[in-house]
């Protein structure tokens, strides 16, 4: 299939070394099995839609499919392992004509001389195993003839980051039909905030609706789905809505994907402009708030825009000025506070209700329905919840992990640890900062869709002598659109592995494989977390807003994420815990000639 890049010599030599193998393997193979003759062989299968990720063989029968990775090594790297195991997890989940067959990861070492072994359920064979190894994988019922051409003209539905979606919905194309998207209840919670539309506008009502759910289950892409349908109905029905949000970065890196300010704005600038004793009213009937429940309280806006009134309380006064009809929708996260200001929640929103001349409907799940007293009336409706993580993968227990880990549960967490891994998802943990930066680096070798990246907490103060600069005259000039936009061959992507993004950063947004790094801030005691005591801090608490800041880090990954902790004496309890709690331990001992002169590449540029 085809290449992302024109290869390079080298490519052209591992692709002479993989056919020369495959050749004498299949001249061993045929002689006491003849029917392997009809096995079709695919070179180079470019996953549709996932530039640059290829698997180098796949083999096909009529009920086991083989994916073969070859690697010019004596023995394999966790890399390796997570690498093809990944292709076959997406080739089973995602390609329409696998769905039914097993799929069976292969890696084959050029330069292994021993027998054939299984290594983390991967099937791991030298070049004179290789033969060997086949005929014991594939089942004997599964030489039946194989229509190639149409498993390559199979549907390929994979899942899009938040950031893909996005120029797809704003593209005018049409989004993967996701099962789990669709489990999720995305296509259900878009249908009703349609129909609440419909109704505040035909009744002349103001509604206040809430979409709830876990981080990465969607939230975010129901906003922009609903705001640009909006955009494409007849300009007369004054249904045109705009996507609000009060993070920074998000707002940013949208704005830089779709090339528009139209579609995805600031919140501040547009409540500076309509908010308070304004009489200025804005064109949009609908808002959607993203991260609502973070809306800013009476005494936050009034420092930051001179007026006593809480964020809920100018949205919803803007609301009663508008002529016949007004919108609201609120996505709500958990967990998600992280700045000073943020920590009222849903309260504030019913107190904002409360405040109001014209009457407020509110629609949302049953979980929440308690806040809202003030209310004319509460529509309880649970299609406005989504409850499965899409962000990652097939790994729908990693933010009960998490949960779990920063609740001080640890047992639990390392029970539910042993099956998000089985599932696919890889969490790790290193005190060697090149162990992390090596193994992304060989993973994602040449797949440019892949984003991977350091992030650490604003707060931590020991990382920068690791060569983790988050300090805030570094972060500041973090070009977020282009960190998490641009290829990997820009000094400003993430892939770079130069700038690190904090908690404020990366916050709603996605990468496929983050290097988290834990500082000092938050800290095991021995019986739970810890975090330092700042005489400064206005937060009302602030312990809550660090265990929140660890939260959003550790719930970026799609494919997964390594934890690096300094190997200071400090951090040991907090490393140790982590290892309780279920992630698994890389040691430097495991990167290998080329691992480490990649790292080193990457470690010659200042951070």
């Amino acid at each position: 299939m085809g290449c992302a890049a024109k290869p390079d010599e080298s490519q052209f030599v591992a692709w002479q070394s993989t056919h020369y193998v495959l050749s004498q393997c299949f001249s061993e193979l045929v002689v006491s099995r003849p029917t392997a003759r009809a096995w079709p062989v695919i070179f180079e299968y470019e996953l549709p839609r996932e530039r640059g990720r290829r698997p180098d063989v796949i083999i096909l029968t009529a009920e086991t499919i083989l994916v073969l990775e070859f690697k010019d090594f004596a023995a394999p790297l966790r890399s390796h392992l997570d690498q093809v195991t990944a292709y076959c997890r997406d080739i089973r989940y995602y390609h329409s004509e696998s769905h039914t067959c097993a799929v069976s990861p292969l890696l084959v070492l050029t330069k292994y001389a021993g027998i054939s072994l299984v290594q983390d359920n991967v099937e791991v064979a030298s070049a004179n195993s290789l033969s060997e190894t086949l005929n014991r994988l594939v089942p004997t019922n599964s030489d039946d003839p194989v229509d190639v051409g149409k498993w390559l003209s199979g549907d390929y539905d994979p899942l899009p980051s938040l950031i893909t979606a996005a120029r797809l919905i704003f593209a005018h194309e049409s989004l993967p039909q996701i099962r789990r998207a669709r489990s999720a209840g995305i296509p259900d919670a878009l249908a009703q905030l349609h129909a609440i539309a419909d109704r505040a506008e035909q009744n002349r009502e103001c509604h206040l609706a809430l979409i709830t759910g876990v981080p990465g289950a969607g939230k975010t892409l129901v906003g922009l789905q609903f705001v640009y349908s909006k955009h494409g109905e007849e300009q007369s029905s004054g249904k045109k809505a705009v996507f609000l949000s009060g993070n920074g970065p998000l707002v940013k890196v949208l704005q830089h994907v779709l090339k528009s300010s139209v579609f995805v704005q600031d919140v501040h600038g547009f409540l500076k402009q309509y908010g308070g004793d304004k009489s200025a009213r804005p064109l949009e009937h609908i808002w959607v708030y993203d991260e609502a429940q973070r809306a800013w309280d009476s005494t936050r806006v009034q420092g930051m825009r001179g007026h006593p009134a809480s964020e809920p309380e100018d949205f919803l006064r803007i609301g009663e000025r508008m002529p016949a009809w007004a919108m609201m929708v609120g996505l709500i996260g958990q967990g998600q506070e992280i700045h000073v200001g943020e920590e009222a929640g849903l309260q504030q929103w019913n107190d904002a209700i409360a405040a109001m001349k014209r009457p407020w409907v509110v629609h949302c799940p049953d979980t929440v329905s308690h806040f809202f007293k003030s209310a004319a009336s509460v529509v309880r409706n649970d299609k406005l919840n989504l409850t499965a993580s899409l962000r990652s993968h097939l790994a729908e227990d990693v933010q009960d992990w998490v949960m779990q880990l920063l609740d001080g549960k640890i047992e639990e967490a390392a029970d539910l640890a042993e099956k998000v891994n089985s599932q696919g998802f890889n969490m790790y943990v290193t005190r060697s900062i090149d162990t992390a930066r090596g193994y992304v680096q060989q993973r994602y070798h040449n797949a440019d869709e892949k984003r991977y990246g350091f992030l650490a907490s604003s707060k931590a103060r020991n990382l920068a002598a690791h060569g983790v600069q988050n300090g805030f005259m570094f972060t500041r000039r973090l070009r977020e659109g282009r960190w998490f936009n641009d290829g990997p061959e820009s000094r400003f992507s993430c892939c770079a592995l130069h700038d690190v993004a904090t908690e404020f950063q990366c916050q709603g947004l996605e990468l496929d494989f983050p290097i988290v790094c834990w500082g000092d801030d938050l800290l095991w005691s021995g019986t739970g977390w810890a975090s330092r005591r700042s005489t400064r801090s206005t937060a009302k608490d602030p312990h809550r807003l660090r265990l929140n800041s660890y939260r959003v880090l550790l719930s970026r990954g799609r494919d997964g994420f390594f934890v690096f902790v300094p190997d200071d004496e400090v951090m040991d309890a907090t490393f140790s815990v982590l290892c309780s709690a279920g992630l698994r331990h890389q040691q430097p001992s495991e990167l290998t000639m080329f691992e480490t002169s990649l790292s080193a590449e990457a470690a010659s540029k200042p951070l």
